[in-house]
């Protein structure tokens, strides 16, 4: 092949490049061979999330069928349903910081574990992902939550399975490693619903209670039995099972009112 031809053959690979990503469309930045490939390392910023744009701009927020249909699914009081929201989802019952995401915990101490599992030096990205292994820092991103998540998108940058798992998601502060007793199909759509509304949000908790077997104490409104089992063994310090009790009687007189 003579010159003019190698830079014809050039200048033809490079238009097709072009044209593959004319779309704005950029490949995801995986790190780690075993990454989840089909995710970019910042879900939320990206102009290609996997999100609709209505999703990205307002939280749909629970309403009373959303807890009805909850309730019904585990076979408990609409009031018994509530109870457990008002308690485990804190005083405001929300499950969004903003528009898209969902309130998270990043853990660092289970990502370095999780890290270990695949096999991940983080000895080799303490210097390139510092936000990682630092404290929140709410100074510099504004809020607790912009924190967090500028230290999940490093986290991300290295490994984001690991990543992903090892928070703790939306107004239920479910771990990501539990997105198969959740009755997701994956992490990614673990975390595609918990960024969608806060009826998934709720859905993905009703499955996590169906597959533990925790629907059972709730029907007993055995609230021991289910904050030992939900919360761990600091339940009693922490008074879940008598605030669980309250919030269940304050919920209870309230439909009593309505009938």
């Amino acid at each position: 092949m003579n010159t003019l031809h190698k830079l014809i053959a050039l200048a033809i690979a490079a238009i097709g490049s072009i044209c593959n990503h004319a779309d704005g469309a950029r490949p995801p930045r995986v790190t780690h061979p075993d990454s989840l490939h089909l995710l970019p390392q910042n879900l939320w910023e990206l102009p290609e999330n996997p999100w609709s744009e209505a999703r990205r701009n307002s939280i749909e927020r629970l309403t009373n069928e959303d807890y009805r249909e909850a309730a019904d699914e585990l076979g408990i009081e609409t009031a018994a349903m509530k109870a457990v929201v008002a308690i485990e989802a804190g005083s405001t019952h929300r499950g969004f910081y903003a528009p898209g995401k969902p309130l998270i915990n990043f853990d660092l101490a289970m990502f370095r574990r999780g890290a270990r599992k695949r096999g991940i030096n983080l000895a080799t990205y303490t210097k390139k992902q510092p936000v990682v292994f630092s404290r929140p820092n709410i100074k510099r991103y504004g809020s607790y939550q912009a924190a967090q998540y500028a230290r999940l998108n490093g986290a991300m940058a290295i490994d984001s399975i690991t990543a992903l798992e090892n928070t703790f998601w939306g107004m239920f502060q479910i771990g990501g490693f539990n997105w198969r007793k959740c009755g997701a199909e994956s992490i990614k759509d673990f975390v595609d619903r918990m960024s969608s509304s806060e009826h998934e949000q709720l859905e993905l908790f009703v499955e996590f209670v169906k597959s533990q077997g925790l629907d059972k104490y709730l029907k007993k409104k055995d609230w021991a039995g289910f904050a030992r089992r939900y919360n761990g063994p600091g339940y009693a310090k922490r008074r879940y099972h008598k605030r669980l009790a309250s919030a269940y009687e304050r919920y209870r007189k309230e439909e009593d009112k309505h009938k």
